[in-house]
């Protein structure tokens, strides 16, 4: 899987965090001492040649091509998303190595970096992907795959998909602390472009920290960074072995990033407690 932000092993997470902490301890406590089953190396990079701040800027990448069956939803009604992937020879693609625990992730955010949501859609046939999907409001959103066919390289391949209606577009104002439901989460760490650096999330429930996150798709948490001016797309997870179902970890998951210019960026953290799912959104200025 493409990848330019990484996991990190705590240790440079902890020396970096507490010189650059961005100051909003007090909204969820201090950053954990440790970090359990959490330790990682560094995942790794783009695999065929192009500099991985172009993921999913286009539909066709080494030969490969996103070719969408829908190109328009109505928003805020139930409907589905379905779509191809063909190979060099031009026909659909039907194996695919499986990498946190799915053959295909699937992202879709709108064109303002808002709608956010990472699905999994089901194989059918004649390598037809198919996926339930509803879109919030109205606006022009991108569409990201995220996969590895057998025999070839990670790719992040994007197309765009439209909601007729109008929309009022998500407001710039940076944000490290981002709250879901009854949970806090708190993102820590600078991020400068061009070189390694050492960013965590902190995890609260009704202000107390939580240390029994669960695994999810093989990992204790996923990251996704979009960057805002052209949705360059960086989907991130452990580099680590997949943690058993009884393994839990928490308050921080920590993470390295490498982000490859200024700007603004969005970045999205799912991760899983109480059964439940969640999303944390946050808004970074990088430069």
């Amino acid at each position: 899987m493409t990848t330019v932000v990484r996991l990190g092993g705590y240790a440079t997470v902890l020396a970096v965090a507490f010189g650059v902490a961005f100051g909003v301890g007090s909204a969820v406590g201090e950053p954990p001492a440790t970090v359990p089953g959490t330790g990682h190396t560094a995942a790794g990079h783009a695999t065929d040649g192009r500099p991985a701040a172009t993921d999913g800027l286009a539909a066709t990448s080494a030969g490969y091509t996103l070719v969408p069956a829908t190109d328009t939803l109505t928003p805020g009604e139930p409907g589905g998303y379905a779509f191809t992937v063909t190979g060099p020879d031009g026909a659909p693609v039907t194996a695919f190595d499986v990498a946190h625990d799915r053959p295909l992730h699937l992202v879709v955010v709108r064109r303002d970096a808002a709608g956010f949501q990472h699905l999994h859609p089901e194989l059918g046939p004649g390598g037809v992907w198919r996926v339930p999907l509803t879109l919030p409001a109205g606006g022009v959103y991108r569409v990201y795959a995220d996969f590895t066919p057998v025999g070839g390289p990670p790719l992040v391949l994007g197309t765009d998909l439209f909601a007729p209606g109008d929309f009022t577009p998500l407001p710039s104002t940076p944000s490290r602390v981002a709250g879901v439901d009854r949970y806090q989460v708190r993102l820590d760490g600078d991020l400068v472009p061009g070189t390694e650096s050492a960013v965590f999330a902190t995890v609260s429930l009704d202000g107390a920290p939580v240390t029994d996150l669960e695994p999810h798709l093989g990992a204790f948490g996923h990251l996704v960074a979009i960057r805002r001016s052209d949705l360059a797309y960086v989907h991130v997870h452990p580099d680590a072995p997949a943690p058993a179902a009884t393994d839990r970890s928490g308050p921080g998951v920590p993470f390295v990033a490498e982000v490859p210019s200024a700007g603004g960026y969005r970045l999205f953290l799912d991760f899983r407690h109480g059964g439940v799912v969640r999303t944390a959104e946050f808004t970074v200025d990088v430069g």
